[in-house]
C-alpha cells in the first residue's frame, strides 16, 4: 500500500514547511513505536468498546431491500457510535497517541462538525485542552455541533478566509500547529495531509472494514460483493475499503459530492473533475482552476465540501481498484428522506450520498448480491438544513 516515504503510488508525501518537519517526524516515530504495542492497543480497544460502543452493528435493511427489489442491502451503523459518527474511532486513537507523546493540547479542523465534536469529546475524556477550527459558513450550517463542542469545553474558532469552509479550517490548523508544536497535537480528521496522517487515520478507521468482513461472514457466510461509502477527504471510506483491497471480488465504490452537477462550478467531486496537484502537505487530486489554484467547491454537505481527496483514494482510483462516482445534492436529499421513511433511520447527509448511489445500483443487481453501505453518521445535525432545502423553515 504505502511505501516508507509515505507514498501511495505517485500520491502522498510531505509537502510542508521546514517548521513542521520535526513535528511530523516525531509523530511518525511515536506511531511506529506504539501501533503494535500491546498496552497501547489494549487501552485503545477498551475505549473503543466501552466508551465509543464498538463494534457497530451491520444491519439488514429489509424494507429498503424489498422496496428496491434487487440486491440485499446492509448498513454499517457507524451512526450508533458515541458522538454519532465514525470520527470517534480516529479521535480516540490519535488522542491516546498524543498523550503518550506528552502533548497537553489538541487542535482540529472540522467541516460538518462531527470530527470537531469527536475531538472535543476525547479532550474532555482525557483532560486535554481543545481548539477546533471551523469555517464560518460551516458554523452557520452546523450550529448544533458548534454548541456541542463548546458544551464539552472546546474553544471553536471561526475561519472567515477563503470560502469559510473545510479547506480553510485545515489551512488555519496547520498555521496554528507551527506556533506550538511542543505541547500541541494536530488531530487531523481525514486520511489526508502530510505523511504519516493518511496512514494513521486509515489504521484507526480500519476497524470499520474489519468488522464488516467479520459480521458479513457471520450473517451471510461470505464477504460482501460491494462496499459503498461517501468520500470527501475519505476517512470513513478508506476505513471501510482497507480490509478488502486485496480481495478483488469485493467491489469498492466511493461516492463524491457532485453538488449541483459535475458540469457546473458548484461541485466538490474531486476525482470526477480534478487534476493532480499539491495542497495541504500532500500530492493528490484537487479541484483546480486553469491557473492551478485550488478552486472553490460546493456541496450541500459540509463534511464533503473539500476540494481534494486523500492520497490512498487517489492511488486506488489510478490502479482501478475502486470506482468513484459523483452524487448530486438532489439525489442525496432524496436518499436522506427515503431511508428515514423506509427504515426509520435518519442518515447524515454525507452518508446519504452513498445511499443515493445504492438506490440506483441495487435494483440492477441479482437478489443474492450483498451490498454494504457505510452509514458514516446520523442525520440529526442535518435536519434543519434539509428542511430549508425543501422550503421549510424550522428552529434548531
Amino acid at each position: 500500500m504505502t511505501n516508507p516515504n509515505g507514498r501511495f503510488g505517485a500520491h502522498g508525501g510531505q509537502y510542508i514547511p521546514e517548521t513542521l518537519m520535526n513535528a511530523v517526524i516525531e509523530l511518525e516515530e511515536a506511531y511506529n513505536h506504539l501501533k503494535d504495542d500491546p498496552e497501547f492497543k489494549a487501552e485503545l480497544h477498551a475505549y473503543l468498546n466501552d466508551y465509543a460502543n464498538r463494534p457497530s452493528r451491520l444491519y439488514f435493511a429489509q424494507r429498503l431491500t424489498e422496496e428496491l427489489g434487487g440486491a440485499k442491502i446492509y448498513l454499517k451503523r457507524e451512526d450508533l457510535n458515541h458522538t454519532g459518527a465514525h470520527k470517534i474511532n480516529n479521535a480516540l486513537g490519535q488522542a491516546l497517541l498524543a498523550k503518550r507523546m506528552d502533548k497537553t493540547r489538541l487542535i482540529a479542523e472540522t467541516g460538518a462538525g462531527q470530527h470537531g465534536v469527536a475531538t472535543a469529546t476525547v479532550a474532555a475524556l482525557l483532560g486535554m485542552e481543545c481548539h477546533v477550527y471551523m469555517g464560518v459558513e460551516d458554523m452557520e450550517r452546523q450550529a448544533l455541533n458548534v454548541y456541542r463542542m463548546r458544551l464539552m469545553g472546546a474553544e471553536v474558532h471561526g475561519v472567515d478566509s477563503g470560502t469559510g469552509t473545510l479547506k480553510d479550517a485545515v489551512s488555519e490548523c496547520m498555521r496554528e500547529w507551527t506556533k506550538r508544536i511542543d505541547d500541541t497535537h494536530y488531530l487531523l480528521g481525514s486520511c489526508m495531509g502530510p505523511h504519516p496522517f493518511p496512514t494513521i487515520v486509515r489504521d484507526f478507521q480500519a476497524f470499520i472494514g474489519q468488522e464488516i468482513a467479520d459480521q458479513c461472514l457471520e450473517l451471510e457466510g461470505r464477504l460482501p460483493d460491494y462496499v459503498v461509502a461517501c468520500v470527501g477527504g475519505g476517512s470513513n471510506a478508506i476505513g471501510s475499503f482497507h480490509r478488502f483491497i486485496d480481495h478483488p471480488e469485493v467491489k469498492l465504490i466511493g461516492c463524491e459530492a457532485a453538488g449541483r452537477g459535475i458540469d457546473t462550478f458548484q461541485t466538490a467531486a474531486t476525482l470526477n473533475t480534478g487534476s493532480l496537484g499539491i495542497f495541504h502537505g500532500m500530492k493528490s487530486y484537487f479541484c483546480q482552476d486553469k491557473y492551478g489554484q485550488i478552486a472553490p467547491v460546493y456541496s450541500i454537505s459540509a463534511g464533503l465540501d473539500y476540494p481534494g481527496i486523500g492520497p490512498e483514494h487517489a492511488w486506488l482510483h489510478d490502479i482501478g481498484r475502486a470506482e468513484y462516482v459523483a452524487v448530486t445534492d438532489e439525489a442525496a436529499v432524496d436518499a436522506f428522506e427515503r431511508l428515514s421513511r423506509t427504515e426509520g433511520i435518519i442518515p447524515a447527509i454525507e452518508s446519504a450520498h452513498a445511499l443515493a448511489h445504492v438506490l440506483e445500483l441495487a435494483p440492477k443487481l441479482p437478489r443474492e448480491t450483498i451490498v454494504v453501505v457505510t452509514l458514516s453518521g446520523r442525520g440529526d445535525k442535518d435536519c434543519a438544513a434539509m428542511a430549508r432545502y425543501r422550503g421549510e423553515q424550522i428552529n434548531e
